[in-house]
Parts: structure tokens; sequence; C-alpha cells
């Protein structure tokens, strides 16, 4: 059985070569459709432009993203996903999702497969997981139906706030999280 996989970029974008690489290979065992969020969308930056990201999206999963709030919102009604992967999720993503805020396309898709019981498997990459964003964190970490890709401290002392996803640990994430099951966090 080919499992179907929402996969969510939202404006972390020191890691958003990462996450595309992680979306090519689970493009060749799974159906992945793109959903972008606003700062993806629209923002170029020195990781790369806001068009050739969306370009890259289409090309490596062979269908158009979605990109605003009326595309994300027949996410759950219509069942389209088996897991929704947010990868790279901002700590304002994580503060959003955690206090139901659904302004955009990746937490409208969020809400809208949870509304179903959809698992949500969350590639955390914030520098401030561990201060402002420390409270979502836990928030999520304790909500049902939410899964996390192993983290660790990119730079403990440039940056002592900061906790990253484990770009090797990301394919097994998803699959324990299609399996319902939750990775240790600080593998």
């Amino acid at each position: 059985m080919s499992y179907s996989i929402g996969f969510a970029l939202t404006g972390s974008f020191c890691t958003l070569r990462p996450a595309f690489l992680a979306m090519e290979r689970l493009a060749r065992d799974y159906e992945i459709t793109p959903i972008l969020s606003e700062a993806v969308q629209k923002t170029d930056t020195r990781f790369g432009a806001a068009a050739f990201w969306r370009k890259e999206a289409e090309r490596i999963c062979g269908r158009a993203p979605l990109l605003t709030v009326p595309d994300a919102e027949p996410v759950g009604p219509k069942a389209l996903f088996d897991l929704l992967l947010v990868c790279p999720c901002t700590g304002n993503t994580l503060s959003r999702l955690a206090h139901g805020i659904t302004d955009g396309a990746v937490t409208m898709a969020v809400k809208s497969h949870r509304r179903r019981g959809g698992k949500v498997l969350i590639a955390l990459s914030s520098n401030d997981a561990l201060s402002g964003s420390a409270p979502s964190l836990g928030t999520l970490l304790d909500r049902k139906g939410f899964f996390f890709a192993p983290l660790f401290q990119d730079d403990p002392v440039a940056k002592p706030a900061s906790l990253k996803f484990r770009e090797e640990a990301l394919l097994p994430a998803v699959e324990a999280a299609l399996a319902g099951k939750q990775l240790p966090l600080l593998a």
C-alpha cells in the first residue's frame, strides 16, 4: 500500500535544502503533495528565491503545491493524506499550531487534517525552541496525533535555545509516525 503524505514547508530558510532532499527521497516511495507557507511562497533569501522553491516542489512531487487557506481546507474532509509532515517547522508555525491559529495554507492543512484524527509529524527548526517557543513545543508534545522528528541543539554555544530536526532521522520518523509511534525525541 502506498501512503499519501502532505509535505508542508515553512520559512526556516536555512533548512529548506535538507527538507527538499527529504521530499525527494520520500517521493520515491510515497505520493507527496507540497504545501507552502506564505513565507516560502513569497520570500527570496540568501538560501534561494521563492520561485525556485515552488518550482522544485512541483518538479519533485509532480503536482502544484497547496498555497492558500481555501486550497488546504479540503485536506481533512477529503482524507487526502495518511500523514501530514511539517518540514521545516518554524517556532512561529509551532506556536500557531499549539494555539489553533489557522491563518495560512500550512496551519489550515494541519487543522483540517487533524479534525478527522490525522497524524502530523513536526520536523522542528527554530532558534527559540528552548525559549519563546518552548511552551508551544510542550503543548504539542502532549497532544495526541502529533509526532516529532528527533531533535538536537545545532549550536548550543552560539544559539543555546535552538533546536533542529535530525536530517538522517526524518525518514525513520515518517515510518514511525505512519505506524502511530514516536521515535526518541533527543536521539
